[in-house]
């Protein structure tokens, strides 16, 4: 009997509905005519074992007993679905073959794995287990994922990865969290004080933002403006700005700008009524390929722009379009790009877009199926790939506003793999009047190509990730008459513009989700900067969003509309830490090892003892401080910690999806039983089910 594991009961009824017929239902399981077997689990069944598992004395929260490492990991099974594990103890020990249909992703992996493992599989059996990659849950899709399983050997070092992220947000989260707890007592402070491997840092972006715009001093600057036209005409019908010298530089600030009034009139009485020569006219034609697909943080970012989505609202949305309405591919992507396989799927699935959003078509011209854009590449493409739309048909009516506004959203990406380039021509000009050195630049349309579908005034080209073909053109370019190099013109007025320097604008979703993805911007050390590759980031596809919003359910930080602000309590927690744990740069390299490790380029010793040490050495410096920043600050209220939230002296026990270590780690103040976390590979089946 072959046995599919999947993650949750909804990919589990889809694999069984492809299976042969008729299907035997029973608890738990679904049994296939043909004898095979499909049972799930619900989310995590198991999660890593509490402090006072490994020793009774850890019930209660001192600063001597930490750092708590544990010598050998426990895991125990979750009460809640302690039936279903019993469930697939009895399946497992009947079946000859075994089948890990876990989501395509780094936790998916790892949550049937750490099943397979618990319920004493070994040998040949566990040799010959095998992958099942479903990524779309339209019957069509998951039959043709039964016919591409793959060796579950091939993931060992995906699945590996995921159990070194657990418990170093175990480890860190637990250790620290306790740590700082324990002293912010010692200044009266009556809260947990929740510190995580990766919310503690973006927490430090924040307040370190918040700070910047509440100290910015705004000052005046100026720039030149030259009217010209030809010397034959009495009207300026373009204008070209002033590039300073070098000489110059003493009345600029580091950003070249201008800071000394007098400089800017006196350029600009000097240039008035005096003719000007194009000393410089280059005119190019330019491309822009179509944007790549989205992974969830681009479609996130994007959404919160276009839409004013939350992170969490979007991830929320694009599991129903996957799993309710099987409209969209599996959503907790980090890929932009498809394997070449799938341009066979090309004319179903923009048939079905068609059908369910016409307008997106209307009145442009039609895609070109022949066309192979970027996004189409093996190389970068392995577990999962990007969010597209499936080949299912459905009446968009039945969807609720957001669920029909993404769909649109992520459907015209992927129509846009089917236009050709958008061409157009730029036009750089220099001037020279007087001495000084003026530039303008005009663009004239050629062929729209893909932009055909993107609305002139829509910010949807704008995506917020770092494939620039979509980023639209990021500034107003004029238009230019007809010009020559080495044409006289004449300057009519030398206009003085006088602005004023703006402060950096608070974090939104948007902009925070592109700090996480990009996060090498705000590493402050230059040799970790080197090290970062463009595919850095804070946390993954599928935490992103919990994150943020754990960061709220805590109390850290608030929104004013769409800005994201620190509390004084985040800021208190912020001020009270080691500069370390409030920055990127540890953790960004942490999450470069993991990927290393999930890539067989680390192993996990590697990773995980260098890990202890630093955790060791963090918890060493919490204990001799005193975090005086947290001094009359008062904790947030119990309903931040969210919903069915218990007292701190019954234990907090709400936590999410991602960094559910760190929460639960939170979850214990010093007079509880059942102090700290309830384990890292928690983070799945809180939110997913």
């Amino acid at each position: 009997m072959r046995l599919y594991i999947a993650e949750k009961p909804s990919l589990g009824r889809a694999i069984a509905d492809v299976l042969p017929k008729p299907l035997k239902k029973a608890e738990g399981f679904i049994t296939a005519a043909n004898g095979d077997c499909v049972s799930w689990c619900i989310g995590h069944l198991l999660e890593q074992a509490e402090p006072d598992a490994y020793d009774d004395k850890y019930k209660s929260w001192r600063i001597e007993d930490l750092p708590i490492v544990p010598e050998k990991w426990q895991l125990k099974p979750k009460p809640k679905t302690r039936s279903q594990l019993t469930v697939l103890r009895k399946l497992v020990k009947q079946a000859n073959e075994l089948v890990n249909a876990g989501d395509p992703d780094r936790e998916g992996q790892l949550l049937v794995d750490e099943v397979i493992s618990h319920l004493g599989v070994k040998g040949d059996k566990l040799a010959k287990v095998q992958r099942l990659l479903v990524s779309d849950l339209n019957p069509s899709a998951v039959k043709r994922a039964l016919g591409q399983l793959r060796s579950n050997r091939e993931f060992v070092p995906l699945s590996t990865s995921a159990l070194a992220r657990s418990r170093a947000d175990w480890l860190y989260g637990m250790n620290m969290t306790r740590a700082y707890t324990i002293q912010g007592k010692k200044v009266g402070y009556q809260g947990v004080l929740s510190v995580g491997r990766v919310q503690t840092p973006i927490l430090g972006l924040i307040v370190r933002r918040d700070e910047e715009i509440a100290n910015f001093q705004p000052k005046p600057f100026y720039e030149v403006l030259a009217h010209l036209s030809d010397v034959n005409e009495s009207e300026p019908n373009f204008s070209a700005k002033w590039q300073p010298s070098k000489a110059c530089e003493p009345y600029m600030d580091e950003d070249g700008r201008v800071l000394a009034k007098g400089l800017a009139h006196n350029v600009a009485g000097r240039i008035t009524g005096q003719q000007a020569k194009i000393t410089k006219l280059e005119c190019k034609t330019k491309k822009q390929n179509p944007p790549l697909l989205y992974s969830l943080s681009s479609l996130q970012i994007d959404a919160a722009k276009r839409f004013g989505l939350s992170a969490k609202a979007v991830l929320d949305t694009c599991q129903s379009l996957y799993e309710k309405h099987k409209l969209i591919t599996y959503p907790r992507s980090d890929s932009r790009h498809l394997p070449k396989e799938q341009l066979a799927l090309a004319p179903a699935v923009t048939q079905a877009i068609c059908a369910n959003a016409p307008q997106l078509t209307q009145g442009i011209d039609s895609p070109d199926l022949s066309l192979v854009s970027k996004a189409w590449n093996d190389s970068k493409v392995d577990a999962h790939h990007a969010i597209v739309p499936t080949e299912k048909k459905a009446n968009l009516a039945s969807l609720t506003r957001d669920e029909a506004n993404l769909y649109q959203h992520i459907a015209r990406q992927y129509l846009a793999q089917f236009y050709p380039a958008y061409v157009y021509d730029e036009t750089q000009v220099e001037i020279a009047i007087q001495g000084g050195r003026f530039t303008t630049k005009a663009k004239v349309d050629k062929s729209l190509g893909w932009k055909q579908l993107f609305p002139a005034s829509s910010s949807a080209v704008k995506n917020g990730a770092k494939d620039d073909a979509a980023s639209g053109d990021g500034e107003e370019l004029a238009k230019l008459p007809k010009l020559t190099r080495g044409q006289v013109l004449f300057c009519h007025q030398g206009e003085v513009v006088e602005k004023v320097t703006q402060p950096p604008k608070h974090f939104t979703d948007a902009t925070l989700l592109s700090a996480m993805t990009g996060i090498s911007r705000y590493v402050s050390d230059a040799e970790i900067k080197k090290t970062l590759k463009e595919t850095d980031g804070l946390g993954t596809e599928a935490t992103r969003a919990g994150i943020i919003e754990l960061l709220f359910k805590r109390g850290f930080v608030v929104r004013s509309g769409k800005a994201i602000i620190a509390t004084e309590v985040g800021k208190g927690l912020v001020h009270s830490l080691p500069e370390s744990a409030t920055l990127p740069d540890m953790t960004a390299l942490w999450e470069q090892s993991l990927d290393a490790i999930s890539q067989k380029q680390l192993r996990y010793d590697s990773f995980m003892q260098p890990l202890v040490n630093q955790v060791s050495h963090l918890v060493s410096q919490a204990a001799a401080h005193i975090p005086t920043a947290l001094q009359g600050v008062k904790a947030p209220a119990k309903k931040s910690w969210g919903k069915g939230a218990k007292t701190a002296r019954k234990g907090r026990k709400s936590y999410s999806k991602s960094g559910a270590s760190n929460a639960k780690a939170a979850s214990k103040t010093s007079t509880t039983k059942k102090p700290a976390s309830k384990r890292a590979t928690a983070k799945k089946a809180t939110v997913k089910n």
